[in-house]
């Protein structure tokens, strides 16, 4: 059996303390084999920079995805394509940098991460259809090689998710949703051995608007004037899910949600993911 924790969206600096913290006794304590994190929020709640990316992989963080913010950090641009652990989503057209996809060999089978990102909701983005991307790298990766497929789908809408565990079952051995930062209670593992959730949730403060001060975000909603979000740090928690997935028949056996809550406090000065931070 292998283990994976797919962990919510990192929110900020706050995101980042509850890494360091939490995590390695959050693996420790789940036996944890492979750790993947959305993390385009993670620079300031709007992007991810270079030397964020670095820091979360450091923390034990094996892969790190990202969609409609990851490139509002001008330096990934160029990092993506370095950077093997960190994935923007496959239906990207074939100009974007990077890669969509990792394989990576656990327990003596290959897994295939891939990212993919929603239609529903990203109206100024210009990206290809998710579901006839999926069906034509899923056929790509299978006829190099035998592959687990594990998806990351970031998308806006309940119905997009829905739709595409239903289109995805029996192809895949998982389906975990990203964006709203708010855990869902609908994990199952279908009959086909898909594990699947709507969203995993974030990391960061759980009491706040997605990871931001509340304050800020009702006198942004009531003045309709773009104000800075500013990060929160009440009541930190890591959300997420564990999924496990049988090596031998490509399926998922179990999911379980993850909420981990601990006591995270501001840095009194800049810490190195704040070289990178320039908010947005």
């Amino acid at each position: 059996m292998v283990r994976i924790l797919f962990l919510g969206e990192i929110t900020g600096r706050p995101g980042i303390t509850a890494i360091r913290k939490g995590l390695p006794e959050l693996k420790k304590k789940y036996n944890i084999d492979y750790t993947v994190a959305n993390g385009e929020g993670a620079t300031g709640g709007f992007g991810i920079g270079r030397a964020t990316a670095i820091q979360l992989s450091k923390m034990g963080i094996d892969l790190i995805t990202g969609a409609e913010k990851l490139f509002f950090k001008i330096d990934m641009v160029e990092f993506i394509q370095k950077a093997g652990f960190v994935l923007r989503p496959a239906n990207y057209p074939p100009q974007c940098p990077g890669r969509s996809y990792r394989i990576v060999t656990l327990n003596d089978r290959k897994f295939a991460f891939i990212n993919l990102q929603g239609n529903s909701m990203f109206q100024r983005q210009s990206i290809q259809n998710a579901f006839n991307s999926i069906e034509s790298l899923l056929k790509k990766l299978q006829e190099k090689e035998e592959v687990i497929p594990v998806i990351q789908f970031h998308a806006a809408t309940t119905a997009e998710k829905k739709t595409m565990r239903f289109f995805l079952d029996g192809k895949a051995a998982a389906l975990i949703g990203t964006h709203t930062k708010v855990i869902t209670a609908d994990e199952m593992v279908t009959d086909q051995g898909l594990a699947y959730i709507t969203d995993n949730g974030r990391v960061g403060s759980a009491l706040s608007v997605g990871g931001f001060l509340p304050e800020t975000e009702i006198q942004k909603i009531r003045s309709q004037i773009p104000v800075r979000s500013q990060e929160c740090w009440d009541d930190g928690i890591i959300e997420g899910v564990i999924v496990d997935i049988d090596e031998t028949t490509g399926k998922s056996t179990a999911i379980q949600r993850v909420m981990e809550h601990l006591e995270i406090e501001p840095p009194e000065k800049s810490n190195e993911a704040d070289s990178d931070n320039t908010g947005k």
